[in-house]
């Protein structure tokens, strides 16, 4: 089907104004469709148009009390025509549920049979589940109806009202951009509670009930804290009514914030020990997606370009508030290691792109834009512009942009006037060196006879400014922070040039790379474990990855600081983030596997003897060295629960499955031990980690590879672990048929799916442990092929990226 472009989107947003939709679902046939009818009220300046509808069939059409022929419906598209100045557009369809995570979602819980559904209407999505006029700057009223079966409960946008058996009315809403329209029906368990007049609520599928009900009041609390930061901030109260927040199953990403019913993967309810880091994820992204009822929900972009003030904002927004307002700290080192690191390599893409770019994509291709350089780079500008503004114009500049376009829909040079009223100077030429160009400045502290001078070195002509600090440290660790404006190419530093460690950008305040001088790296095994501040063991990390990355630095002086210095870190993020990084690029990417894997498991091992028993961090070495040991018998012992195992350690389910993971790999473990762990855990997070265990298995290869490229009913969950589990550098020889039948059959899978889901398996079963110059060919053909999905096309671009990168690593440092 056609994508929607902004020229289009343009001249409907011209065209038409839309006055209300009232929407019919009818959720009471237990087969894989539903029906709904979608009652819109709209005016018109001129006669035709055209309205999105993507059904299983099309019943019947209706305009202004006139029957139009179903059969007009054409690649997505209903055309109108004879339109009046008020006009009454009535469409009754049948519907697919979906799988892939778009459109309205059907899923069948694995431990009871239960059956849940809910809402993901998303870029070009909203039609998969009710005829809409899709587009962001389209926004209206909704009221909606739902027939279900009899014991479920239905929530959405509007406050729910039972109004007989099976039957439900949600309130009328605010005015709503087609994407953020939801509606969560099944057998929920629910928990209510309310605070300063809010209603809120709490679901989930009732096999969850345990876990939702174990972390409720975490949940609420940071609920009540988000709303306190938000209320004092922003001049509107929230305006949607009641506040759901649903943890729903099979979801394509971490939540959605559909406005008074925030959708949440399920994945966050925890079924066993989980570290500090993942709480405190959830609860950022609980955070995040309560920003978006302000940017995003309230004041809307009018296209796709401009999605950074829905997205940047609230990340910026997620880790500034959790940071200030919640119980869960250690925020901006999270952002840091994971987020920044995340936008970082997006930044140095063939993909990269500005943040809010001038090129307009269309719906589809926009959609590949949900990246590290919407989230993470624009949240790291968005910290740099309130640093350099200040807090008082910064705030009062937003909250002017959002009365002045409340319910309705706003772009960059709105916003950017609003903040230039509240005082801001300079904000043109600003955004231009921030918001429109692409690419990181890189800063190097270089000693000279008499001091320090700071280096900055531009991508382009640019010439960003950076509000930042320099820190030096001590053999002991011990900070000299200096602050600083670096607005030319060089900068004298009020530091030392005998100190030991310096580091530019230490409390990480903008967007930039950075490299470190010889004698920081010659000290950096003493000096990193005594530095205190965790923010600034991640800017480390961070210029270390990145050296490694792009063949500045050996991967093995990469590889031994971390073994010196993971002993002595105390942040579970930095652990997980570290071990992730190393397992994806580094122990069979940059360096043959044996070798580099044995440092890790050695460095592991030891920490684990070390660590706290019970502690997050004793559980966040577990996870890793499990996933990098070779003793088989010790695996066997831990889920045997013997007497192998750390004090402390509780092996939990999930922790349970990454080991016999790890042996499955190993070759230790085949069908008889997965089916006798499915038969402990028969939950739908079970049949996942059977899906990804299976995948892991050397003789599971095959329908793995099947399930993946051919199965359009497979659920978006095990579609990701599938992929997850199917290539591993110990397999090489294993998965070495593969990797040619990827760049042939990664493209067909658009025949089968649709929307985000393309891109994130296209990203999970590139084959990223085959470092060959020899299929440096086939992925440049395959990302440039227009006629393949942009979402693919977005993934091998990037797995050439990593390829070309990995390549050269290789020949330097062989």
């Amino acid at each position: 089907m056609r994508a929607l472009t902004v020229e289009e989107a343009r001249q409907r947003a011209t065209d038409l104004a839309l006055g209300s939709y009232l929407l019919d679902f009818d959720l009471t046939d237990p087969g894989d469709t539903f029906e709904v009818t979608s009652r819109i009220r709209f005016t018109a300046v001129g006669d035709t148009s055209w309205v999105d509808v993507k059904p299983e069939r099309l019943l019947s059409v209706e305009l202004n009390g006139q029957s139009l022929d179903p059969e007009l419906l054409a690649d997505g598209r209903f055309p109108l025509t004879g339109l009046q100045t008020e006009n009454e557009l009535v469409i009754h369809t049948v519907q697919k549920y979906s799988v892939d995570g778009e459109g309205l979602v059907r899923s069948v819980d694995a431990a009871d049979g239960r059956v849940y559904t809910y809402g993901m209407s998303s870029l070009e999505s909203a039609p998969r589940y009710y005829p809409c006029f899709d587009q962001p700057d389209l926004k209206a009223p909704y009221t909606v109806t739902v027939k279900c079966p009899e014991e479920w409960v239905v929530l959405g946008n509007g406050a729910a009202t039972r109004t007989a058996p099976g039957e439900w009315v949600l309130a009328e809403t605010k005015p709503l951009s087609t994407y953020f329209v939801a509606i969560a029906a099944g057998p929920f368990h629910l928990i209510r509670s309310e605070y300063d007049g809010i209603p809120l609520g709490l679901a989930c599928r009732q096999s969850l009930k345990e876990p939702l009900e174990a972390d409720a009041e975490d949940l609420f609390r940071t609920t009540r804290d988000s709303f306190d930061a938000y209320h004092r901030m922003f001049a509107q109260r929230y305006m949607f009514g009641e506040y759901w927040q649903v943890f729903v199953p099979d979801f394509n990403l971490g939540a959605m914030e559909n406005p008074g019913c925030v959708t949440v993967s399920d994945d966050f309810l925890y079924r066993a020990q989980a570290t500090e880091a993942e709480r405190s994820t959830r609860s950022r992204v609980l955070v995040h997606e309560m920003a978006h009822m302000w940017f995003g929900d309230l004041v809307t972009m009018k296209w796709w370009n401009d999605m950074w003030l829905n997205e940047s904002f609230a990340e910026y927004m997620a880790h500034r508030v959790a940071e200030e307002a919640t119980a869960y700290k250690g925020n901006w080192t999270d952002f840091a290691f994971v987020r920044k690191w995340w936008g970082m390599q997006t930044d140095q893409s063939s993909s990269t792109h500005p943040v809010a770019p001038d090129s307009l994509k269309d719906a589809r291709q926009s959609l590949d834009d949900f990246d590290g350089i919407s989230y993470a780079k624009g949240a790291a500008v968005l910290k740099q512009l309130a640093k350099y503004l200040g807090d008082d114009v910064f705030l009062k500049g937003v909250n002017a942009h959002l009365e002045a376009h409340e319910y309705g829909n706003a772009d960059l040079a709105e916003f950017i006037a609003k903040l230039t009223e509240a005082g801001a100077s300079g904000l043109a030429n600003w955004s231009d060196q921030w918001l429109r160009t692409s690419g990181l400045d890189t800063l190097t502290a270089e000693r000279t006879a008499t001091g320090v001078v700071l280096h900055r070195q531009s991508p382009d002509d640019s010439r960003r400014p950076h509000t930042l600090t320099v820190g030096g440290y001590d053999e002991a660790g011990a900070p000299t922070i200096v602050e600083l404006v670096l607005d030319q190419n060089s900068v004298e530093v009020a530091l030392s040039n005998d100190i030991a460690v310096i580091v530019p950008d230490a409390q990480d305040d903008t967007w930039v790379k950075i490299r470190l001088d010889d004698t920081t790296l010659a000290n950096l095994p003493t000096v990193l474990p005594k530095i205190a501040d965790s923010t600034t063991r991640a800017v480390i990390w961070n210029a270390v990855r990145d050296a490694t990355m792009t063949g500045d630095l050996d991967p093995r002086q990469a590889l031994a600081l971390f073994a010196t210095t993971v002993g002595h870190e105390n942040s579970d993020v930095a652990v997980e983030s570290l071990v992730r990084w190393l397992l994806e690029k580094v122990v069979g990417g940059y360096l043959p596997y044996d070798e580099s894997r044995a440092v890790v498991v050695d460095a592991l091992e030891a920490k684990l003897a070390s660590a706290e028993p019970g502690s997050s961090l004793q559980l966040a070495t577990a996870r890793g060295f499990v996933a990098v040991t070779n003793n088989v018998d010790l695996l066997k012992g831990w889920l045997a629960a013997g007497e192998s195992v750390p004090r402390g350690l509780e092996v939990g389910q999930d922790l349970r499955w990454a080991i016999l993971l790890r042996l499955v790999r190993l070759d230790a473990a085949g069908e008889p031990e997965i089916v006798a762990e499915h038969a402990r855990d028969q939950s739908s997070e079970g049949a996942v980690e059977v899906a990804r265990c299976r995948a892991a298995s050397p003789a599971g290869k095959e329908a793995a590879w099947t399930r993946i490229m051919t199965d359009p009913e497979i659920g978006v969950r095990e579609l990701l672990a599938t992929a997850e589990g199917f290539w591993h550098p110990g397999q090489a020889a294993i998965t070495a048929p593969y990797v040619g039948r990827f760049f042939t059959e990664i493209a067909g899978t658009a025949d089968i799916r649709a929307g985000m889901v393309l891109m994130l398996t296209a990203n999970r079963i590139v084959p990223r442990y085959a470092i060959d110059a020899g299929l440096i060919g086939a992925a440049e053909a395959l990302s440039q092929d227009e006629t393949v999905t942009s979402g693919i096309r977005r993934a091998v671009a990037n797995y050439l990226d990593d390829l070309l990168r990995a390549v050269e690593v290789r020949r330097r440092y062989s």
